[in-house]
C-alpha cells in the first residue's frame, strides 16, 4: 500500500491539485481527476494534430452502441484491471513515483503502437489514472479499482460521443 500521503506528494507531482493525493469524497474526487486528465489531454491532442496531422488512431466500423460501450465500459474496465494489477507490482518494488511514471509511460508507449501521436496524448490520463488507483488503494482495493475505471469512462465518454455522432476526433 502507497505511503504518499498529500503533505508526502512526490515533488515533480506537486503541481497536481493536493485534493488529488487525498482518497476523500469519491464524486468530489472522480470529478477533480476527470478534469484533471481530460483538459491536459485537449491540449495535448491539438499539440499531437497539429505535430502530425491525420495521425489518430482508427477504430472499427461497429454500430454506434457497440463503440459507445467499447470505448466507455470494455476499455476502461479491461485496461484498468491490467493496469492496476501492473501498478501493484511496480508499486512494491520501485515506490509510487516510479510506479506512477512507469505506468503512464507504458500506455502511452501501447498506444503508439495503434498510433504514434496518440502515445503522445494517452500517457497524459494513464498519469492520472494510475494516481488515482494508487491513492484509492489505501482505502481499498475495490475503490482503486472502481475510481480510475470511472475517470478512464469519463475521459472516453466525450470522444465517444462525438465519433458515433460523425464529428472526426
Amino acid at each position: 500500500m502507497s505511503d504518499t500521503p498529500a503533505e508526502q506528494r512526490p515533488r515533480p507531482l506537486a503541481f497536481l491539485p493536493r485534493a488529488l493525493f487525498e482518497p476523500r469524497h469519491p464524486a468530489r474526487y472522480v470529478a477533480l481527476a476527470w478534469a484533471c486528465t481530460f483538459f491536459p489531454s485537449l491540449l495535448l491532442s491539438a499539440i499531437a494534430s497539429h505535430l502530425v496531422p491525420n495521425s489518430g488512431p482508427e477504430f472499427p466500423e461497429v454500430n454506434s452502441g457497440l463503440l459507445l460501450f467499447l470505448l466507455v465500459v470494455f476499455a476502461p474496465v479491461l485496461e484498468t484491471l491490467i493496469m492496476g494489477a501492473v501498478l501493484l507490482v511496480l508499486e512494491r518494488f520501485f515506490g509510487f513515483l516510479p510506479a506512477v511514471l512507469l505506468s503512464s509511460a507504458g500506455w502511452g508507449l501501447a498506444h503508439s503502437l495503434e498510433a504514434p501521436a496518440w502515445g503522445l496524448v494517452i500517457w497524459w490520463p494513464f498519469l492520472i489514472f494510475s494516481i488515482v488507483f494508487l491513492i484509492w488503494r489505501k482505502r481499498s482495493l475495490g475503490a482503486a479499482f472502481a475510481l480510475p475505471m470511472l475517470v478512464h469512462a469519463l475521459q472516453n465518454l466525450g470522444p465517444a460521443l462525438l465519433m458515433v455522432s460523425g464529428v472526426n476526433v
